[in-house]
């Protein structure tokens, strides 16, 4: 039996016109505010509140810093600016003394860890990744339906 995968599930769906449920509160918004602006004020102050209030909604609705919405911007200001801040600043006298070049050496030598592989144990490992390679190249040759894949090797 076979199931269909959803797809675009991150692209929201448009329901009104060109726009999604969300843009479309944000612009709704925007447009009554601005109406009740100009009803209410004079015209000059009107316009002073309309311009800042229209740029929000349309910026709420379409402006997407970083791929992320511009309401998460706003979120993430928010709670900046009201969370408490600590800065802690703490001067840490070091005193510097001449070392020897034996000493850092030693030092270098005994805080670097390589490991290390002979050259045996790197043909061994070379010997095992060949192996599998071909195992596996062979079954997958099987499940399609031949006897011998094409880029196997043999044994």
């Amino acid at each position: 039996m076979r199931y269909q995968v959803p797809q675009f599930i991150e692209v929201e769906d448009k329901i009104f016109g060109p726009f999604t449920f969300k843009q479309f509160i944000y612009m709704a918004g925007g447009a009554g505010l601005c109406f009740i602006a100009y009803r209410t004020l004079p015209f000059l102050a009107a316009i002073v509140i309309m311009v800042p209030a229209g740029g929000f909604a349309a910026a709420l609705a379409f402006y997407k810093p970083n791929n992320r919405p511009f309401i998460n911007a706003i979120e993430s200001a928010f709670n900046y600016y009201i969370t408490q801040k600590l800065y802690i600043w703490r001067k840490v006298d070091k005193k510097v003394e001449p070392k020897t070049i034996t000493e850092v050496l030693e030092a270098a030598k005994s805080s670097v860890s390589v490991p290390k592989l002979s050259e045996s144990h790197l043909k061994d490992l070379a010997w095992s990744l060949d192996i599998n390679e071909t195992i596996y190249s062979r079954e997958s040759g099987k499940l399609q339906g031949r006897n011998d894949a094409p880029n196997s090797k043999p044994f």
